[in-house]
């Protein structure tokens, strides 16, 4: 007899909860915190950090922890169970987490400090530094469930993804997985085996998805740095959702083999891109440096290119030291909200008064450069062809988000002919995407462009489940263009008072009480391998817009 699915899910909850050392389990007092965790403080308040533990995961970036690490000044061990515990806080109160291993994770750090004490140098770049992944990746002795209860009948990984025996050679220590949507196609983290990934900003707001676990751990300072996936804007909008910096780099440019997905493999399409969350752009470029490194990413991947990181952008258009940059405003099929607006518009205001030279770059006239366009392309290449249903498999029901299947056909007709033969449809897809892909090429060429500063959706965090189809992401995909997410300001209801009804089914309206104090973000794009100038340049705007 089939055990139903609401037992395996019991099973597997209370197995993750029993993981969690009772001493850093929180009471029902303590577990009756207000929406705005971050502003709560809940860390310092519970008495379970030491003020050195506090110290470690608040006032650091990843970059200046490895510097106390390699030389010793701190130990692997008391960093790792600074993050442990604030990470078990964190998973407590946002529910952000999958698998937790923190013995191994401790036991990891053990080994580095005596590997450092015995060898007088560390083990590798990111010596002793505790790194968060996506529940996707596979550790050697755990589940990857990714969202779908019929996996929890699936035996633990035998082997490590190749980018997670990468960061281990690295001298990484690993110790938690982050949670998903079901299917991992919403942008609310939520699935029926670990519940809801709540956004720490504000607990009644989503922390977006796919990697949206990801986004709350780094938020709440769980994580100094962690690894997401991006197909549609999977690191991006968490990132903008929790207020955290992100980094969706070329495809195939760090390791991506060996992760559970789901997903029918090897179809024409959009392809998915490993990458980090942080605090920092330059904790972004300390990752992909890192990874990258020389070019011995194919070594672990046989999808990975051998293109080493370059220390320098390529091709840069300056003029008297500033950055030309396009801007992409709005689609008017999918109308920003007055907070990302404003930001939007602040953030050209500061770049010129910097000195950098601004482009209005026209979306609407030509349809292969409009927003609306490449939406509704990107999602007819996600439903085109044959897909496995793992959800009928177990009889666990549709979370809202996915029953909800968001779509931006409102804004026009498919692109390609529903009623072709499979592979004319690819095709013709494939004829589609080309003339995006040199539209674009054109104009950054015609326009001189180092980058594009473009919104990285048309809202905030929003309530659950209306965050809607993902447009202002989802087209850098389609190019595979590199494409970094700076978090710039806030909603402010007292800016912007008024209401605004999208009234479309699809998109969230704008509710200023609801949003009140939510992140706002900008997002900085290059086109395919320019990697290094994304971040080289996103680093600049930053510097930017913080001062």
């Amino acid at each position: 007899m089939e055990t139903p699915w609401k037992d395996l899910v019991v099973a597997k909850r209370r197995e993750c909860a029993q993981k969690i050392p009772r001493e850093w389990t929180l009471s029902e007092d303590q577990l009756s915190v207000p929406a705005r965790l971050l502003e709560y403080d809940l860390p310092r308040r519970t008495g379970l950090l030491s003020e050195l533990e506090l110290d470690l995961t608040e006032n650091f970036t990843a970059k200046q922890l490895l510097v106390k690490l390699a030389s010793g000044h701190v130990s692997s061990l008391a960093v790792t169970t600074a993050f442990c515990k604030r990470a078990a806080i964190a998973q407590q109160v946002t529910s952000c987490l999958t698998e937790t291993f923190f013995d191994q994770a401790l036991d990891r750090a053990k080994y580095l400090d005596e590997y450092l004490q015995r060898e007088g140098k560390p083990i590798g770049p990111l010596h002793g530094l505790p790194v968060s992944l996506k529940d996707s990746f596979c550790v050697e002795g755990l589940q990857s469930t990714v969202g779908y209860v019929s996996f929890l009948k699936n035996p633990p990984a035998s082997t490590n993804s190749a980018l997670v025996a990468m960061l281990l050679r690295l001298g990484a220590v690993l110790y938690v997985k982050t949670n998903i949507p079901q299917t991992m196609m919403s942008a609310d983290s939520e699935n029926n085996i670990f519940g809801r990934t709540l956004n720490p900003h504000n607990t009644s707001l989503t922390a977006g998805g796919s990697s949206g676990g990801e986004g709350a751990l780094v938020a709440f300072r769980g994580s100094i740095l962690g690894v997401g996936t991006d197909i549609a804007g999977s690191i991006r909008i968490p990132s903008l959702c929790c207020g955290v910096y992100g980094f969706k780099p070329t495809a195939d440019r760090v390791p991506f083999g060996g992760q559970v997905s789901g997903a029918m493999e090897g179809l024409p399409g959009l392809k998915p891109a490993a990458g980090p969350l942080a605090h920092s752009v330059a904790d972004l470029q300390l990752f992909m440096k890192c990874v990258i490194g020389e070019g011995e990413a194919w070594q672990y991947d046989q999808t990975a290119m051998a293109v080493p990181w370059s220390g320098s952008p390529h091709s840069i258009n300056e003029r008297n030291g500033g950055l030309t940059i396009g801007v992409l405003g709005e689609d008017k099929a999918f109308p920003l909200h007055p907070p990302v607006k404003r930001a939007l518009d602040r953030a050209v205001e500061l770049l010129t008064r910097a000195g950098h030279r601004i482009v209005k770059l026209d979306n609407q006239s030509k349809k292969e450069t409009s927003v609306a366009f490449s939406s509704r392309l990107s999602l007819q290449y996600f439903v085109y062809g044959p897909h496995i249903d793992h959800i009928g498999a177990s009889g666990e029901p549709l979370v809202n988000s996915v029953a909800k299947a968001a779509s931006p056909m409102f804004t026009g007709p498919w692109p390609v002919d529903q009623e072709l033969e499979t592979f004319q449809k690819i095709q013709k897809l494939h004829e589609a995407r080309t003339r995006v892909s040199d539209a674009w090429r054109q104009i950054w060429v015609d326009q001189k462009l180092d980058v594009v500063l473009a919104p990285g959706a048309q809202n905030t965090a929003v309530a659950y489940d209306t965050y809607g189809w993902p447009p202002y992401t989802v087209m850098w995909n389609l190019l595979d263009y590199p494409a970094c997410i700076v978090p710039f300001r806030k909603a402010s209801k007292e800016l912007d008072p008024e209401k605004m009804a999208i009234g479309d089914g699809v998109q969230p309206d704008y509710n200023p009480d609801e949003v009140d104090g939510a992140p706002c973000a900008v997002q900085v794009i290059t086109p395919k391998f320019q990697d290094e100038k994304c971040l080289w340049a996103a680093d600049i705007i930053d510097q930017v817009l913080r001062t």
